[in-house]
Formats: structure tokens, C-alpha cells, sequence
């Protein structure tokens, strides 16, 4: 019975071990089977496929950086009418805007007072001619009395001073009734040369003063541009520039013009110069008031110019990305940036001509990163 049991006793013991090792070597094979999928995935990373970058060779050029600003097209010469003499307006012809020719009546003040004092100095011409003939033909008789001895030197010495007293009134009165006459054409406005109304201020039935402006007309020919420009920005340009005026409504309507004028004063109000570009044979496309484009180009300096896709950051500065044309590995290079232009980026220094700068792709680069190059830089 001893035997039996120890039998009995033994063989589950041998059961036991069985089962406690099978776990042990599943454990195993999955640490296995864990580092061979992790050297696999190394070596996939190992061989990953370069970045396909496209890329620009650095080349110097000529960049002349151009300004533009808007203003407006304005009369050269502007002149305030008024009437030469005072009385209230009768009649008012033109208005506004409207175009006027040499010499045409603008407006017109009641006459009657200038009508009286024309016929006043009238009478009193009529008075002094008259009195003139009288004085003449005594003057006459005396000097015919004095040649056959009937007269004496006195009387004919008065008649003699009757007669240039009577001549002086004659010119005095004719000089009155010349200013009467020229008053009472002083009561029409007449424009002194062709061109536009650009203001009216007054109406008909208003009474104006003498040298009142009653009219502002900019005469016609050669217009100007118009432009407030930045006290900075003038300091910069260079003296007496080309400026290529542009009708904004219109660009196919330009024209050369010259700066003819600068304020010597900065406006207080708006913190900038007025400038004046003349125009010479305004072409009739550019009408007074028209809003215009005046583009100048400063003095060519040599620079970079790249896509603005080309620039990235670095340390929070502006850079590009070199691909080294050995290895074609990348590296961050800081530039400085001259100018931005309109999808261009004006690089100034830290590139040398000949580098290949990376265009297209550089968001997805990394330092040391290896690329495959395409498009211009193949």
C-alpha cells in the first residue's frame, strides 16, 4: 500500500512542471518575435525614400524697387473770378463743371448804377467840350485883335489861360466818362481764359462786393498729379524721377510727368508732402478729379530675387533652405530680406551666388535631411 501511494503522488508532480513551462516559452518566442518586427522597422526607417524638393540657383540681378501711390488729377493754373465792381447779381449763365471759352459772359450785376454814372460823366463831357469851344474862339479873337493892335497883352494872356483851363476840363471829363464806360463793363464776368468751372459762390439775386470770388475756373492745358506722400519716402527718392502716371479706372491710359513741385512743409493734419508731377499733353483720358497711379522706380541695386515659397524661419529670423550639391543634404542658411514683392521675396545678403535654394518642399525638411532634387535645379 506504501508503494501505491507514493506512486500516486509522484506522477502529479511531474504534471505540474509540464504546464509551468509552456508559458515561459511562449514568452520568449514573443520577445522574439517583438525585437525581429522592431530591427525590421529600423531598417525601414533606415531606407526611407528622400523629400522631393524643387530648387533655384542663386544668381544676382538688377532690382530697382518701385513705388506707387494714388492721387489725382488736378488744373495747373486755377483762377478766382470776381467782378470788378460791387451790385447784386442779375444773372448768373454758367454753373459747375461746364467749359467755357475766352471771353464768354459767366455772369452779370445790375447796371443801373453804372449806367447813371456813364451818363453823368456824359454831360459833363458835353459841359467841357462845350465850354472848350467857347474858350478857343475868344482865344481867336484876342489873338487876331492883338496882331492889328486893338487888344492888350493882358486880355490875350487871359483868353490864352481860358482856353488850356477849358482843354484840361475837355481831358479830365473824358478820362470820367472812359472810367464810366469801363465800370459798366466791369458788371459782366467774363472768363480771362478757356476752361472748366471747378466753383460757383454765389447766386442771382445776391449782392457781392468788388474782388469777391464769384467763380474758380482751372484753365485748360497741361494738368497735374496730385499725390500726398510720406515724408520718409520722399527723403528716399532720388532727385527728379520719372513717374509713370496710370488713370485707375483705366491702365491703358498713362502718361510720362515730372515732379514740378514739393510742399516745403509737412501738413500737419495728414503727416505728409504734397507733391505736384506735371504732365506735359495730358491726354484727355485723365479729366480733372480723376483718380490716377503715380509709380516711380528708385536707383537699380544688384540683389537676390526668390519665390516667397523659398523662405522659411530660424530662430525666429527669415532663411532658406541649401541643398549641398555633393551629399543633397539641407541646411537652414539666415537671409536679409531687402523687400517683399508681390510672390517674390528680395534677399539682400546670406546667399552667394551659385547655391541651389530650395523653392518648393521646404515645410516638410528637417537639418541634415537628404533630398532629391527636381524641376529647375535637376
Amino acid at each position: 500500500m506504501s508503494r501505491n501511494a507514493t506512486s500516486s503522488v509522484s506522477s502529479p508532480s511531474v504534471k505540474t512542471s509540464s504546464l509551468l513551462s509552456f508559458p515561459i516559452a511562449s514568452a520568449c518566442v514573443c520577445a522574439a518575435v517583438l525585437l525581429l518586427a522592431g530591427c525590421q522597422k529600423q531598417e525601414v526607417a533606415d531606407k526611407k525614400l528622400p523629400v522631393m524638393v524643387r530648387t533655384e540657383t542663386v544668381a544676382m540681378a538688377d532690382y530697382a524697387p518701385r513705388t506707387s501711390l494714388t492721387g489725382v488729377i488736378a488744373a495747373r493754373t486755377l483762377n478766382n473770378l470776381s467782378f470788378r465792381v460791387g451790385g447784386r447779381v442779375a444773372e448768373r449763365l454758367v454753373d459747375v463743371g461746364q467749359h467755357v471759352d475766352k471771353g464768354a459772359v459767366l455772369a452779370r450785376i445790375d447796371p443801373q448804377e453804372q449806367q447813371s454814372d456813364l451818363r453823368s460823366a456824359q454831360a459833363d463831357l458835353d459841359a467841357a467840350q462845350a465850354q472848350l469851344t467857347q474858350s478857343a474862339a475868344a482865344f481867336e479873337r484876342q489873338k487876331t485883335l492883338l496882331a492889328q493892335g486893338f487888344t492888350t497883352r493882358r486880355d490875350y494872356d487871359a483868353a490864352d489861360q481860358a482856353l488850356k483851363v477849358a482843354q484840361g476840363s475837355v481831358d479830365a471829363a473824358q478820362s470820367a466818362f472812359a472810367n464810366a464806360q469801363q465800370n459798366l463793363s466791369f458788371t459782366e464776368l467774363k472768363a480771362g481764359a478757356p476752361g472748366v468751372i471747378t466753383a460757383r459762390q454765389v447766386e442771382t439775386g445776391q449782392v457781392v462786393q468788388a474782388a469777391q470770388t464769384v467763380f474758380t475756373v482751372a484753365e485748360d492745358g497741361d494738368r497735374d498729379a496730385v499725390f500726398n506722400v510720406q515724408e520718409t519716402l520722399v527723403a528716399r527718392t532720388p532727385p527728379s524721377p520719372a513717374v509713370t502716371i496710370t488713370l485707375l479706372s483705366d491702365p491703358q491710359v498713362r502718361a510720362k510727368g515730372t515732379v514740378r513741385e514739393i510742399a516745403p512743409a509737412v501738413d500737419q493734419t495728414s503727416g505728409s508732402i504734397r507733391v505736384k508731377i506735371g504732365i506735359p499733353d495730358t491726354p484727355a483720358g485723365m479729366p480733372l478729379g480723376a483718380a490716377v497711379i503715380g509709380s516711380v522706380s528708385a536707383k537699380p541695386t544688384k540683389a537676390i530675387l526668390l519665390p516667397w515659397q523659398a523662405l522659411t524661419s530660424s530662430a525666429g529670423k527669415p532663411a532658406v533652405w541649401i541643398v549641398d550639391p555633393s551629399t543633397k543634404a539641407v541646411a537652414v542658411t539666415p537671409v536679409e530680406v531687402l523687400a517683399f514683392n508681390s510672390g517674390t521675396v528680395v534677399i539682400a545678403g546670406g546667399l552667394n551666388e551659385g547655391q541651389n535654394v530650395v523653392t518648393a518642399g521646404g515645410q516638410l525638411l528637417s537639418p541634415g535631411q537628404t533630398v532629391e532634387i527636381s524641376g529647375a535645379g535637376q
